[in-house]
């Protein structure tokens, strides 16, 4: 693997050379100055430490359930959450939950050994996609009980392509993988592993709890007042592009408002939003009690509250479609509601699953957005039955948490 760590370093030492000019580069090459001496403070080899580790926020909001019913059954253990990404470090690196958090040290041999030494945990548990060879390597050559879960398998990863047959070594590296679904079982054991349970996606048992401890938004509740309401939940420009345009056609028929949460909240984007929307439009930042209840449309300027919005909508949009793929649907359906997307989805298997059921539906451009919406809200014992569906498959997919507790062994 002598390449891989290659690269390895010279990704870190690229990151080092544009962090004057990038500024998520700088926060991955800064946030990893002093890491080891801050874990040497903060983390003791001697105590019960279990390590668990994400990518980012998306991956932190899968492990989260597991982590918490950890927490739970070994109130003994403690704790150690490390990220790869910056947006999910910065977002969540007070997190409660953890004892210490802090940035993965970059994949090299050198690094793993001197991370395990100090750390030294009991167990480790890696979530969905994040397969760092030399940290694994040397987890297994420790004989520490290694787990990975809510992951997917398929064909086209590099693991099952002829080149890639070195790195497939990592994937019998776990004492068991924790798979969402039945393919990437069958899959696996075509190519040797046979430690593999279907525990499903944890994902499921994270928005159920944010379901149902969301707490009203007091500006949010003068914005909504009786109007219908539509969120469109992590937006790109293409699908603001039918947004906006299915809206206005909207207006003539329905009394409806838009909340807009886009993906990226920086200022240029903003701006060209907002360049956009026809309807009188408020930025939350720019909102209060009074001037709030004036506009058709809100733009929700911040991260982390997209979660708590879909409660207050008939209908969601998740963005993404139109791109790399779609974002997190399961946060939308969890409140009952169908959910709308663009055509690159099929690398989702709940937004697949869902299409099939009959509650998400996906659009290629803004004439099927508009009609989609407006059959919904023309409709409502359409849009009752279509929520009833995702409520339902929500509820028949929970517990992935439990079974994989049950079945690691530390």
């Amino acid at each position: 693997m002598f390449l891989y760590t290659l690269g390895i370093k010279l990704y870190n030492f690229g990151a080092k050379i544009i962090s004057p000019f990038n500024e998520k580069a700088k926060l991955y090459s800064n946030g990893r100055k002093q890491l080891f001496e801050n874990l040497e403070k903060n983390v003791k080899a001697t105590d019960k430490n279990a390590w668990f580790h994400v990518s980012s926020l998306g991956e932190f909001e899968q492990g989260r359930p597991v982590m918490e019913k950890f927490r739970e059954k070994h109130p003994d253990y403690k704790i150690i959450l490390t990220f790869f990404s910056p947006s999910g470090y910065e977002i969540r690196k007070d997190y409660k939950g953890a004892d210490y958090v802090c940035y993965m040290p970059a994949d090299t041999p050198t690094n793993a050994k001197r991370f395990l030494d100090i750390v030294n945990p009991k167990v480790v548990f890696f979530v969905k996609y994040d397969f760092w060879y030399n940290f694994l390597s040397e987890v297994h050559q420790r004989n520490i009980p290694l787990y990975i879960f809510s992951t997917i398998f398929r064909e086209n990863q590099i693991f099952f392509k002829w080149y890639g047959k070195k790195y497939k070594k990592v994937l019998g590296f776990f004492n068991r993988l924790f798979v969402q679904d039945e393919n990437s079982v069958k899959l696996l054991k075509q190519n040797g592993i046979n430690d593999v349970t279907i525990a499903g996606d944890t994902r499921f048992d994270r928005v159920c709890q944010i379901t149902q401890t969301a707490e009203n938004i007091p500006l949010v509740d003068k914005f909504v007042q009786d109007s219908r309401i539509i969120v469109a939940g992590s937006s790109w420009p293409p699908d603001e592009e039918l947004i906006f345009d299915a809206l206005n056609k909207l207006e003539e028929n329905h009394d409806v408002k838009l909340i807009i949460a886009p993906h990226e909240i920086h200022e240029a984007h903003l701006q060209s939003i907002e360049k956009n929307i026809k309807q009188k439009f408020i930025r939350f930042s720019q909102a209060n009690e009074k001037n709030i209840t004036e506009n058709k449309v809100l733009i929700i300027d911040n991260i982390g509250m997209l979660s708590k919005l879909y409660k207050y909508a008939e209908i969601a949009y998740v963005g993404g479609g139109f791109g790399a793929g779609i974002h997190n649907i399961l946060e939308a359906v969890s409140y009952s509601i169908p959910v709308v997307f663009g055509t690159n989805y099929k690398k989702f298997k709940e937004a697949v699953d869902l299409v099939s059921l009959g509650s998400a539906c996906t659009i290629r451009n803004a004439d099927e957005l508009y009609s989609v919406l407006e059959r919904y809200l023309s409709d409502k014992s359409l849009l009752k039955h279509a929520g009833e569906i995702s409520l339902t498959y929500v509820k028949k997919n929970l517990g992935a948490g439990d079974i994989i507790l049950k079945e690691a062994e530390f």
